[in-house]
């Protein structure tokens, strides 16, 4: 009774805000006014208090990654429900929670299967930057804008579906877990969930950011016995170093490949090796850096629009595995929330991933700090 007295109390009135537009590839990110529109049923309008920058937003400011502009772009938020739609029932105005990229609809095969994750509302794969309707929320200028993946997180209100929605401990700290939207579930569940990470194990990580350093945490807790940190920017080898990394390679340093020199320092390759950089070549290197009869791959980077992923199927044959997964295998609305209890109860610290945090106005400061690789994850506060 009380959720229906909810949704007839919810505003139902334009919100004008500011948000961060992506009018173009390859130019800064624009500040706009613009209009977002009342959530319609089964929808949720949530005021944005933190969003993480993730390389995948940065490939697609590149040009690397299509999707319809122009755009707010974002997907690793943290927010409180502002209004809500008809027939909204897992949240309620007030409520802290986090946006997904990927959604859980908790009724196609799927979601409803044991191990599945992979929903098929999901707008990774194929973004439309359109609600499920087949409309925007978004109004600037006159014109409307497209969305990222059902979520955009640069903006100081966003509608959403419920699907993308979990409600999270109202005591967690907002300024931070965000990240737990995408970066930390992404490189948890590649250990734990997708390569399933032995004790006294040897892992490479190709990629020291974000997603990459959440691995290598994740590897450092499954009691992996050697853990090889490669990325071109040796500024990342300290911190690397402190997430539980024990040997670190640049390639650009080698006189040879590096899977080559992985192959060389483990006598024969890694038992596990993931790849969090999103360029086929490196996902080619892992694969390759990997021992045979029970070498695991997981290729957790996305890689540039139109990619085709080629290599010698020998490497296979004698037992190699090949994997993917997209935010380790998790189901979002279901486990991620508990990870943000977990991560309250101190049973991890995802805190030192985040090297900055900047006013949303400095958006494109976050980004020229991240191009640079001057940090491990950047979160905007608004």
């Amino acid at each position: 009774m009380e959720q229906d007295k909810v949704s007839m109390d919810k505003p139902s009135k334009v919100i004008t805000c500011r948000a961060a537009i992506a009018w173009t590839a390859n130019a800064p990110l624009s500040i706009e006014e613009v209009q977002v529109d009342p959530p319609k049923p089964g929808e949720v309008r949530i005021k944005i208090i933190s969003s993480g920058l993730c390389g995948t937003d940065k490939h697609i400011l590149e040009g690397k990654n299509r999707v319809p502009l122009p755009a707010i772009l974002g997907h690793e938020g943290a927010g409180i429900v502002e209004s809500i739609g008809e027939g909204v029932a897992s949240v309620k105005p007030g409520d802290k929670v986090l946006m997904f990229p990927l959604p859980e609809c908790r009724k196609c095969r799927f979601c409803l299967h044991s191990k599945g994750n992979f929903c098929l509302k999901e707008k990774i794969l194929s973004p439309t930057g359109l609600m499920l309707d087949g409309t925007s929320r978004f109004t600037c200028r006159g014109r409307k804008i497209y969305n990222l993946y059902g979520t955009s997180t640069f903006t100081e209100y966003t509608v959403v579906h419920e699907i993308v929605v979990g409600k999270i401990d109202a005591g967690a700290p907002m300024d931070k877990v965000c990240i737990m939207s995408c970066a930390v579930p992404t490189g948890f569940g590649a250990v734990f969930n997708t390569a399933r990470v032995t004790p006294g194990s040897t892992c490479v990580v190709f990629g020291l950011g974000g997603i990459g350093s959440a691995v290598v945490m994740g590897c450092k807790a499954s009691g992996a016995s050697r853990i090889i940190g490669v990325d071109i920017n040796e500024e990342k080898f300290p911190g690397a170093r402190a997430f539980g990394v024990t040997d670190c390679l640049n390639p650009r340093n080698l006189k040879k490949p590096v899977q080559e020199v992985v192959m060389e320092m483990t006598g024969g390759g890694v038992d596990f090796a993931f790849e969090a950089v999103g360029l086929t070549d490196t996902m080619v290197a892992a694969l390759e850096s990997c021992h045979v009869s029970y070498g695991v791959c997981v290729i957790i980077g996305v890689a540039p629009s139109d990619s085709q992923l080629s290599f010698d199927p020998v490497l296979i044959l004698p037992g190699r595995t090949l994997k993917g997964g997209v935010i380790g295998e998790y189901k979002t609305r279901s486990s991620i929330p508990k990870l943000v209890t977990e991560y309250m109860q101190k049973k991890f610290n995802i805190d030192p991933l985040i090297t900055h945090q900047l006013p949303f106005e400095k958006i494109n400061k976050a980004f020229e700090l991240f191009r640079n690789g001057h940090c491990i994850r950047c979160v905007l506060l608004f």
